[in-house]
Order: C-alpha cells, then sequence, then structure tokens
C-alpha cells in the first residue's frame, strides 16, 4: 500500500522538489536508523537481478547492493528488494520508496539532471542489440525492415529502436509491453519478429526460451548502453559510500583481493591494500563509516571478477566473456579511482 501510495505522490511532484528534499547524510543517515537497505531491482531478469521460488534474489546488480549493505550496515542480508518495472524505477528512487536503484539502468544526461538522481560508477558495460528465432532467416538488423519488435516502454531501449530503424529509413512494428515476463513471453509466442534490449538482457532471455538454441543474438550493437546503480540527489555521503563501495571491489579485483583472502591480505604490506582494508585508517571516517567497510563488501560478494563470473560469465547460462567489463589492465573499461 505505501508503494503504490507513494509512486501516485511522485507523480504530482515535480522532480526538481523531489531532488531538493534530501539535505547532507539524509539517506545515509535514514538506512542506518532503519537498519535496511531498500534496493530497487527488476522484476526478474537472470544474471543481474532475479528471485527464486522463495524469494531470494540473486545477481550482479543485487550483489552491488549487498556489498553497499555490508559496507553500511555490516550486514549482506539487511535488505529490502523492491520490484521495480522499467517504468516505476525513476519514480521510486524519486520517492523515497528505494534508497537505491540498481537495476541495469542506463546512465545518460537527461536522466542524470532533470530526474534528481546521481548515477555511480558503472558495473556493467553493455549496448543495444536484437535477438530472432533463427527460422526468420535473418543474420543482420539491416534486414528487418517491416519487422515487429519487442520492447519495453520507458526505458533507452525504445529510443534507440525509433532512431535506428529512422537513421536507416526502415520502418518497424512496436510491440510495446510493460511487464518484463509478458513481453517475455510474446516474443516466445511469436507474437513479434524482433525483440529488443541490452545485449545482457537478450542473453538473459535466451536462457528462458523452450529451446534456445532456436534464437539468435545479431551482430549489431546500435548504442552505448552504460549501466550502473543510481541515487537520490541531494545527500552527497551517501552518493560517497555508494561510489566507493563499487570501486572498492574493482580495486580488489585489481589487488587479487578475493572473498576467500581477504582475512590473509590484512597482513599485506602494499598501501593501496591497506588503506583500501582499513589497516590505515583514514578512508572510512573520510566516508562517515567505519575503516572495515570494504573488507566487509569483499568478504561479502567478493570482487568485482568474482561477481561478473558467479553470475553471468562464461561458465554459467548468460554465457557472457568479460570484454569491456575487464579491467583495465586486461583492456577493459573496469577502473578504480584512487583509493587514498
Amino acid at each position: 500500500m505505501r508503494f503504490k501510495t507513494m509512486l501516485a505522490a511522485g507523480a504530482a511532484v515535480s522532480t526538481a522538489a523531489l531532488a531538493g528534499q534530501a539535505s547532507a547524510g539524509e539517506v545515509l543517515d535514514a538506512v542506518m536508523e532503519r537498519g535496511t537497505l531498500n534496493c530497487g531491482v527488476s522484476t526478474g531478469l537472470a544474471g543481474f537481478s532475479n528471485p527464486d521460488s522463495e524469494g531470494n534474489w540473486t545477481g550482479l546488480d543485487v550483489d552491488v547492493c549487498r556489498a553497499v549493505a555490508a559496507a553500511i550496515l555490516g550486514d549482506p542480508d539487511a535488505i529490502e528488494f523492491v520490484a521495480l518495472t522499467a517504468q516505476q524505477r525513476f519514480t521510486a528512487l524519486q520517492s523515497g520508496e528505494v534508497d537505491i536503484l540498481s537495476r541495469n539502468t542506463t546512465w545518460t544526461l537527461t536522466r542524470d539532471t532533470a530526474l534528481g538522481i546521481n548515477f555511480a560508477p558503472i558495473t556493467f558495460y553493455d549496448g543495444q542489440g536484437f535477438m530472432v528465432p533463427k527460422a526468420l532467416g535473418v543474420t543482420s538488423a539491416m534486414e528487418l525492415e517491416g519487422a515487429a519488435v519487442c520492447v519495453q516502454p520507458g526505458t533507452t531501449t525504445e529510443l534507440n529502436l525509433a532512431d535506428f530503424f529512422r537513421a536507416n529509413n526502415m520502418e518497424f512494428e512496436p510491440v510495446v509491453i510493460e511487464q518484463l515476463a509478458e513481453l517475455n513471453a510474446a516474443f516466445f509466442a511469436g507474437r513479434c519478429d524482433v525483440y529488443t534490449t541490452d545485449r545482457s538482457g537478450l542473453a538473459s532471455i535466451r536462457t528462458e526460451a523452450p529451446n534456445p538454441d532456436d534464437y539468435m543474438i545479431l551482430p549489431e550493437t546500435i548504442s552505448k548502453e552504460p549501466l550502473g546503480p543510481a541515487v537520490p540527489h541531494g545527500d552527497d555521503q551517501f552518493f560517497d559510500a555508494v561510489k566507493w563501495v563499487v570501486f572498492a571491489l574493482i580495486e580488489a579485483e585489481e589487488k587479487g583481493i578475493t572473498s576467500e583472502n581477504v582475512e590473509s591480505s590484512m597482513d599485506s604490506e602494499d598501501p593501496t591494500i591497506q588503506r583500501l582494508l582499513g589497516i590505515s585508517p583514514g578512508m572510512g571516517e573520510a566516508l562517515g563509516l567505519d575503516e572495515e567497510w570494504a573488507k566487509r563488501a569483499i568478504e561479502s560478494v567478493g570482487n568485482y571478477g568474482e561477481i561478473f563470473e558467479r553470475n553471468v560469465g562464461p561458465e554459467t547460462p548468460i554465457g557472457l566473456d568479460r570484454g569491456v567489463n575487464a579491467l583495465w589492465t586486461e583492456g577493459g573499461l573496469m577502473y578504480a579511482m584512487p583509493i587514498r
């Protein structure tokens, strides 16, 4: 009931007003006083945020929230997960229904400014693609003239789809469905010829097909989709905490610190590791947390590489290679700001 009320109220309040409601530390203080982190996730996307039959959530986006909860509250399970559709997600964040949105959300200029939210570091670099039944007989997105395309509303996907077809002087018929499960069912039932979303999402959705081998993801990537968590404007302290938890997970991978060896890493003489794990004090104090904030996050979910491999890596049903999501030292884009 509270969720529905806040969504309705949020529609009547300007984003500017919402953005100005929080003061420094207000969200962080509320999280600490409440003892739980309210985390907005998808309604179910394997590999990123997906509940099992008992309501236990797993995925890359879920692990980001668990890391934040471990760092701030000392408990990775001190979380209330709130399932949100693409259209609900920003209102839920603006209204305070959730403290953090970790829901495969693309960082764009207008979202970063007009919606009253801040994006934390990117946790998955992606791009939009197209999936088709192999029986359709196409091998390129340039062959999709006149196709019926399944797409979720309220997404950059919907906008990019229109841009792509317009730029290539092609026509298409949008099949717009808000609920992800219903959209997936429509595609697999043949109501549309093509499914478009982020390529990682397509890989995830393909695993739900009656026979995944009957479908293929076309080679074209038509957009940049930098995905990451977002928080409300107005509380720089909470924003800093979320931001540096993500950087800590990336830095831990670069330094070879894992969920298994974090305790033994406390003996390291590497100055960066000493600052990261709180052996050399100061980083926690700067964030308004204790000095073992990063140690708890790493213990709870592992470093970024562990999170990636466990949820979407080559050994999972999603089967994604690191690609641009590799560390910068391995030719990728994952790069933590200096922890000093």
